[in-house]
């Protein structure tokens, strides 16, 4: 059989992959821009030849992995990616619980649990779920108190399922390092974890060092970057502190760019990653 450059430097960053998630960090795909119109066989053969071997799949997208899929349909989305070297790391949702509205509220964690049983059916670990704003009129600390608690029962429910939940440092207030650490103060249940979210707040006050050991004992199994060579973020700096943490799940790519060929575009911020570990253990 004669292979295409493409497939051949696929299976060659997908050897290195493996290697990869056996010393440590792993590098994947946040399905949010770059795989947002490739429907389920699609991205599981780009990731493959980007070497990206994890992928957290995002609601809403062409690949269709959604709660009001069947029992068989599930079964399927899971056989798909048992039989490729791609993990489905877990389900990315847009689910947040900082709303005054106690009906809103409801609603919210009623859907995140769908979205916590669907990533158990289909093999995810987990769900990404976010704290969207600080409201205006509502003291700070009533929200956080509300975010926490809802993560809490978040994780109850999900230890039946064997599923990790992951707060993404985000939205107008909450994305502070600070506030997320009051927040996972009060959110104790040992499932509720931290999604890093590389955002330039990161950065702020007393530096990245500092705010990133602000909640590194709640660090989950999923960070999120932007593209490597794109902003002023120091990823050198963020890698070699999970470097230290002795950090073992995943670097998932949530890029914001266009590039023309997503699939080489995303070789290329694997290879960036590689060269960032290769630096720092030199």
């Amino acid at each position: 059989m004669q292979w295409s450059r493409r497939q051949f430097l696929g299976v060659a960053l997908a050897a290195a992959a493996t290697l990869r998630r056996k010393a440590g960090m792993q590098f994947g795909l946040v399905t949010y821009q770059w795989g947002r119109d490739w429907d389920l066989p699609e991205l599981i053969a780009n990731c493959m030849h980007a070497g990206a071997l994890g992928v957290e799949l995002r609601t809403e997208h062409a690949h269709g992995v959604e709660p009001w899929l069947s029992t068989a349909e599930r079964r399927e989305v899971r056989r798909q990616f048992e039989g490729s070297q791609v993990e489905l790391v877990g389900l990315g949702t847009n689910w947040a619980f900082h709303y005054p509205d106690r009906d809103r509220l409801k609603q919210e964690l009623a859907e995140a649990k769908s979205a916590i049983v669907l990533s158990h059916d289909v093999g995810g670990s987990g769900v990404k779920v976010k704290p969207d704003a600080l409201p205006d009129g509502v003291p700070p600390e009533q929200t956080v108190e509300q975010i926490g608690t809802s993560l809490n029962d978040l994780a109850r429910f999900g230890a039946e399922y064997g599923q990790e939940i992951r707060l993404e440092v985000h939205g107008r207030g909450t994305e502070a390092l600070p506030v997320i650490r009051s927040i996972m103060e009060i959110a104790d249940h040992p499932g509720c974890r931290v999604c890093w979210n590389s955002n330039a707040q990161d950065m702020a006050e007393r530096g990245l060092k500092h705010n990133f050991e602000l909640v590194q004992p709640w660090l989950g199994q999923t960070v999120h970057v932007r593209e490597f060579d794109v902003g002023d973020y120091d990823y050198r700096q963020l890698m070699e502190l999970l470097t230290a943490a002795a950090y073992s799940g995943w670097v998932l790519m949530e890029a914001r760019t266009e590039p023309e060929d997503r699939v080489q575009a995303l070789r290329s911020q694997r290879q960036l990653f590689d060269d960032l570990i290769r630096q720092i253990s030199h």
